[in-house]
């Protein structure tokens, strides 16, 4: 993928593009910035090489004005030039104060800018995945992507990048520098270089793995957490507070370990370098020192040498600790760019069809197999079967019959692996997936409310819904009544996933939101279960009632709730094996007859 496709584009492959280096991928994601950055390197560089004024000028100063053979005699005639140097070198101090501060500015704003537009390009690719990509990844293992991970990206972007311009310019300009003023001098000062990279190699090969897998520790240290907060009422029912204390104090262990051990990894060769460095004074000495005995030296050159032996110290000390945090970036960056070049594999077709008005409402299954990509055995087993427009089908089955992946495929939540799913006689994969989920309404047994009010919980399909709509709605789900209780009404805020609310309230409300887009297609997914058999009764007449016209495919385990059905369906092992309305299934004396006897405890006769 070349740089120019890097964008938000899901008719892309959704490999990584490995040709695209970490630091070009930066260099995208720096849009409106480039010249910003570009600026502040340039900056860097100027800087760096102001380093070298104080002791140029001090030199200067030492062989005209003190120890030169002429030293007195410009001290009395020229101080004038005594003061100029002096200015100078104050001067430029100050300016380089300045363009510090500014580049620090500079290099905040570029990572800044770039931690902004990256966090919402991953949001978005989450957003926008199919099913597959959640069973796939953690919630604990995105949550790090988006945020301690992100937050190496842009650490890179404003001090790795920096450091190691500056190291890398500092060392340039003073190796110039010192070539200029003594070569033999700056050989002997340079000549631990080449041992110090030597050793920065070596480090970097031994910590890279380390910091690969300490952001794993840290994913599934932040898994564990997030798991455990959204279900603390499972912890508390079973009272394993000390179970899962104990649990995430071993995962928090591992690690600490994980982090003790790359930290020590810095530290086994931090000696060696430090211990280089510290040469540079000793041989600046020595060496030095007998230069300037034989008088092959000034004493001007000597202090300006003496004045920058920390700035080939210091950026030989810092390469350890650059390397050290460009490895976290290169792990980091790795899981980010991941997800920031996924693509997901249900989305719209090239030749998708727009369909922005209502679907009429006629599905049909038409020989569906389906299995689960982690699957071995299908799930569905050509499955057909037809629900016009305006019916009620429902779906029995015991418990893993596939009913709840049977209506997954109809939103494209999931691809059939042989057959069709068609609406309105299309194949759903031709309709685009906005118009298509929009013309559907979803309501599952396990029911996800936000943190919002119940308000903007129903109307969360459309925004724009009329408060009249919202309470129409509601009461068309029989959960008007106790809304009307609730201390605020409508406008009561609900806890996270509706903590505060019973299971029926909760499935009430997530009728209502369903209802709510006035759905061409209605699913149910056990929607009534928790809510009793007089409320139900309420639910089922009202949506007899319904102000629109829609096709509902209702999945339930009570008789209550299927008998009035156009069809029914009857699925055992992935297959339909049983289909016809409530008298016409208890006249064949099936599994759906056994089921109204078993919870009616009346004779099919009786019941027919």
């Amino acid at each position: 993928m070349s740089r120019e496709h890097v964008k938000i584009n899901y008719d892309k492959k959704s490999e990584w593009p490995f040709e695209l280096t970490r630091i070009q991928w930066l260099w995208y994601n720096m849009k409106g910035l480039r010249a910003l950055y570009v600026i502040a390197i340039l900056g860097t560089l100027v800087y760096n090489a102001l380093q070298l004024t104080v002791p140029y000028f001090s030199s200067r100063l030492i062989d005209t004005f003190l120890s030169g053979e002429d030293a007195s005699y410009n001290l009395a005639n020229h101080r004038d030039h005594f003061y100029t140097l002096i200015a100078l070198m104050v001067g430029l101090t100050l300016f380089r104060v300045v363009i510090v501060y500014l580049d620090c500015i500079a290099y905040e704003k570029v990572s800044q800018g770039v931690l902004f537009r990256v966090r919402n390009i991953l949001y978005d690719k989450i957003q926008r995945q199919d099913m597959k990509f959640y069973s796939t990844y953690r919630t604990g293992d995105l949550m790090t992507r988006v945020t301690g991970d992100l937050d190496a990206v842009r650490h890179m972007i404003a001090w790795v990048v920096r450091m190691v311009v500056e190291a890398f310019s500092l060392l340039g300009a003073v190796a110039v520098y010192y070539f200029y003023m003594n070569w033999k001098m700056a050989l002997c000062l340079l000549s631990i270089a080449p041992l110090i990279f030597l050793i920065i190699y070596l480090f970097k090969i031994r910590v890279a793995p380390m910091h690969a897998l300490l952001r794993e520790k840290l994913a599934v240290m932040n898994t564990i957490a997030q798991e455990n907060i959204s279900g603390n009422r499972v912890v508390k029912a079973f009272a394993k507070e000390q179970y899962e204390i104990e649990k995430f104090d071993e995962c928090n262990q591992d690690y600490r370990d994980t982090n003790k051990k790359t930290a020590f990894t810095w530290l086994t060769f931090f000696p060696y370098i430090e211990s280089l460095a510290n040469l540079l004074p000793v041989i600046q000495l020595l060496v030095g020192g007998l230069f300037l005995i034989k008088g092959t030296l000034t004493m001007g050159e000597y202090v300006a040498f003496s004045g920058l032996t920390w700035a080939i110290a210091n950026p030989m000390r810092q390469l350890g600790n650059i390397m050290n945090e460009f490895q976290r970036f290169s792990a980091a960056s790795r899981k980010v760019m991941e997800i920031y070049y996924s693509v997901p594999e249900i989305k719209d077709k090239c030749d998708a069809i727009p369909h922005p008005d209502r679907f009429e409402g006629l599905v049909e299954f038409r020989d569906v197999t389906f299995k689960y990509s982690d699957g071995n055995l299908p799930v569905l087993k050509h499955v057909s079967f037809t629900a016009n427009p305006g019916e009620t089908v429902a779906i029995m089955g015991e418990t893993g019959c596939g009913k709840t992946s049977l209506i997954h495929l109809i939103p494209r939540f999931y691809e059939p692996l042989e057959g069709r799913v068609m609406i309105d006689g299309h194949d759903v994969s031709a309709y685009k997936l906005k118009d298509l989920r929009s013309n559907i309404g979803l309501a599952t047994q396990d029911v996800l409310l936000y943190s919002d009010t119940i308000d903007g919980n129903i109307a969360y399909g459309d925004s724009n819904l009329p408060k009249t709509d919202v309470i129409r709605y509601a009461r068309t789900s029989a959960a008007d009544d106790f809304i009307a209780k609730m201390p605020e009404g409508y406008e009561t805020i609900v806890g996270e996933r509706g903590v505060g609310l019973s299971g029926g309230q909760k499935q009430r409300i997530s009728l209502a939101r369903a209802l709510a887009v006035q759905p061409s297609i209605l699913i149910l997914d056990d929607t009534t279960s928790a809510v009793d058999l007089e409320t139900e009764k309420e639910i089922q007449h009202n949506l007899d009632e319904l102000p629109f016209t829609c096709t509902k495919i209702i999945i339930a385990q009570r008789i209550s709730t299927t008998k009035k059905a156009d069809k029914i369906l009857i699925m055992n092992h992935g297959e339909i094996t049983e289909s016809g309305t409530h008298d016409e299934l208890i006249a064949k004396g099936g599994y759906y007859a056994q089921l109204v006897k078993l919870q009616t405890g009346e004779s099919d006769g009786e019941q027919s």
